[in-house]
């Protein structure tokens, strides 16, 4: 499943706790993300700015909407620094002309942050090790035994028929394999 906010507010909405990692997640979790992601610089929601990591107080210059292509609209919020000039962090913060803005979507950030700390609970740990043995090894036995690495159809429905045809033929073959694996039976005489 793609994480997008669409798919987090979904699952919020019928009542389904998101067990589901976004992109960075694994990143975070080894600290090996970048501490000048926009995503991950302090927000100070009751005055309404962010801090840059050489804290400065980076104001709201507006908000826009965008529309993807499923036609859900996101609310995107622009932020700016007020002087990046002679910054000794710049280089490392951002490449861009004049002073930094960056662009936050602060409902996918506060759903992002539900899923960290239900990832980071005793029973999502549970949950990402079960992926582990559970679903994973599916994927790589298609991909790396099997040469599928990409759909030849095209289309949902299309996708769905090629899907099922795989899954049904792996599941087959799990099968043969379990029944070879049986112990003859003994006949009493």
């Amino acid at each position: 499943m793609l994480v997008t906010e669409q798919n987090y507010e979904l699952m919020e909405g019928k009542g389904i706790e998101a067990y589901v990692k976004y992109n960075y997640f694994d990143k975070e979790q080894h600290g090996t993300r970048s501490s000048f992601n926009a995503d991950q610089l302090y927000y100070n929601e009751a005055e309404d700015y962010i801090v840059c990591p050489m804290g400065q107080h980076m104001q709201n210059i507006g908000t826009h909407k965008e529309k993807n292509k499923s036609g859900y609209t996101q609310t995107i919020t622009k932020y700016q620094a007020p002087n990046c000039n002679g910054c000794p962090l710049r280089g490392m913060c951002h490449k861009q002309k004049g002073n930094r803005i960056i662009e936050v979507n602060h409902k996918l950030r506060r759903l992002k942050a539900q899923a960290a700390d239900l990832l980071r609970s005793d029973e999502g740990s549970r949950k990402r090790k079960k992926r582990c043995w559970d679903v994973e090894p599916i994927f790589a036995n298609w991909k790396q035994n099997k040469g599928f690495r990409r759909f030849r159809l095209r289309g949902k429905d299309k996708v769905g028929i090629e899907i099922g045809l795989i899954s049904l033929a792996h599941n087959l073959q799990k099968m043969a394999k379990a029944k070879t694996k049986a112990p003859i039976p003994v006949r009493a005489a």
